[in-house]
């Protein structure tokens, strides 16, 4: 393919990237409706993101498969096609909590996380105010999205709901800090009044960060009667 016509198509290519990491693996179809593109076109672009390592195809969820024939292939962001979207100057993050950690001790990077933490309480009650319709798990992905995280909501029979991000910021430097996760999870449990639990984060090599959160007594009750 000519050099420049490829070069024209990046900033689809980056769109259709940007619309697996923010929405989770997704179909071509699925894509092609989002993004109003042609099923062909995006088609086209995800080949060229398979190639370039920074996508994979997955077989879809059985449960999620309904009809005949065989289902459709979801394609997901692998860690290098996460990596574009990574914020910058990783590494010099990494040797700063290290350098921390070794004049100050690990402590000194306990408050640091629980200090990058501080937005979630900061912005929740003005995001709940703003926001009355929506649930308190619904408010956290609002303000997580505002960070940078692609967060999102999804509901879990009787358990209650699942905060899933999509992207997190600091990944790489949470794998060596797992700090950073952890002063996230106690603060999203300080804002909740309740027990969270972290079952996957991406820092750990999983696709998506996933915060379970239980239904409270008071929306049990709204659900049986």
């Amino acid at each position: 393919m000519d050099p420049a016509l490829q070069e024209g198509d990046q900033p689809t290519r980056q769109r259709v990237a940007r619309s697996i990491l923010v929405n989770g693996p997704s179909t071509a179809a699925a894509l092609a409706e989002r993004l109003d593109l042609t099923a062909a076109a995006v088609r086209r672009h995800l080949d060229h993101l398979l190639e370039e390592g920074a996508v994979e195809a997955r077989d879809p969820r059985p449960a999620g498969h309904r009809g005949r024939g065989r289902p459709a292939k979801v394609f997901a962001l692998t860690e290098r096609g996460r990596d574009g979207f990574e914020a910058q100057y990783d590494d010099l993050a990494a040797e700063a909590l290290r350098f921390l950690t070794e004049t100050v001790g690990p402590e000194a990077v306990k408050a640091f996380a629980e200090r990058r933490a501080a937005f979630i309480e900061t912005k929740f009650p003005q995001v709940a105010a703003a926001h009355p319709q929506k649930s308190p798990a619904e408010v956290l992905a609002v303000v997580f999205s505002d960070e940078g995280y692609a967060a999102s909501v999804r509901e879990l029979p009787v358990v209650g709901e699942q905060l899933c991000q999509q992207h997190c910021p600091v990944s790489h430097v949470a794998h060596e800090f797992p700090q950073l996760c952890e002063a996230e999870t106690e603060a999203i449990s300080r804002v909740l009044g309740t027990h969270v639990q972290r079952l996957a984060t991406i820092a750990h090599g999983d696709g998506v960060c996933t915060t379970c959160i239980p239904t409270t007594p008071e929306k049990k009750e709204q659900v049986t009667t």
